[in-house]
């Protein structure tokens, strides 16, 4: 029996780089006190609300060495007493921290999008860095509130339909739109390619050696880990990226998601090289997100 999820993961690969990390969640019925211990056993400090009910669950046969989906279930939705007890929290554990990483939920319908809009737009509020690693309408909701980074994979850009073909065009003009919605800094990861970074005007490639995969999951959530890190302790986009691709690389290599050693991580780092994309010179330099449409849409 294994602690799982978005929040989990990003949070065991905060503490492995060395900071401190917080995970405001809602521990629901059995797999929910279940849950807690197992994540506070990892020394992750969990402020948590408690409830009866259906906590989210998943069941894998992991015994030939791969994970083979058996079941699912997703968790109660949160009722208006255990929302208003969970904002409140999580805006407490926010004021008290550098920075806040707003995950997705273990359910489409547990926590309503607009939650989210409201915690980018309270905690910006306060001085307080956001990262959003979310999708679909959640996304679009943290981004009417403002973040400070987007972190999303180019199979989520397709799945939302901000792109329709996953070609370098249409990656760059939904990375512009996403910057005109609300984001400060937008990061796409591609699986096996080279990540792209748009931050203050300028388009980069990220570059990272590539590792043997053990299991691909949870790198992203890695990736995500390592950024919220470097800037928790002061270090800039760039320095952040290179460590969050570094964790995420390492992260592909273990069956443990969330998980990776710092040192190592560090070591991979030194090899990561960010480029800026002279290839687009005009997307880059000149055209609006409207004429980046056009463009896509005369090719």
């Amino acid at each position: 029996m294994h602690a799982g999820g978005q929040g989990v993961w990003q949070a065991r690969m905060v503490q492995a780089l060395g900071a401190s990390v917080t995970m405001c969640c809602v521990l629901t019925g059995e797999t929910g006190q279940v849950l807690g211990h197992l994540v506070g056993d990892e020394g992750i400090e969990v402020l948590a609300v408690r409830r009866s009910g259906r906590g989210a669950a998943y069941l894998h046969d992991r015994r030939g060495g791969e994970r083979i989906h058996l079941a699912e279930a997703q968790g109660d939705p949160l009722s208006r007493h255990d929302l208003d007890e969970l904002y409140d929290l999580t805006l407490r554990a926010g004021l008290g921290a550098n920075v806040i990483i707003l995950s997705g939920p273990a359910g489409d319908h547990v926590v309503p999008a607009d939650v989210y809009r409201r915690l980018a737009a309270d905690l910006r509020a306060t001085g307080r860095l956001v990262i959003a690693d979310l999708s679909g309408e959640r996304l679009t909701a943290a981004l009417r509130g403002r973040v400070n980074v987007v972190k999303v994979s180019d199979e989520e850009l397709l799945a939302d339909a901000r792109i329709t073909e996953n070609s370098i065009e249409q990656i760059v003009h939904a990375m512009y739109v996403l910057r005109e919605e609300g984001a400060g800094t937008v990061i796409i990861s591609r699986a096996e390619r080279p990540m792209l970074m748009l931050s203050n005007g300028t388009l980069s490639e990220v570059h990272v050696p590539t590792m043997q995969i053990a299991d691909p999951h949870g790198a992203g959530d890695s990736l995500t880990a390592g950024v919220a890190a470097t800037l928790a302790s002061g270090g800039t986009i760039e320095e952040a990226v290179a460590l969050g691709a570094a964790a995420g690389a390492l992260n592909v290599t273990r069956h443990g998601l969330g998980t990776g050693r710092a040192e190592t991580v560090r070591t991979l780092r030194d090899l990561v090289s960010i480029y800026p994309m002279t290839d687009f010179p005009a997307i880059t330099q000149s055209l609006t997100p409207d004429q980046l449409a056009q463009r896509v849409k005369d090719r």
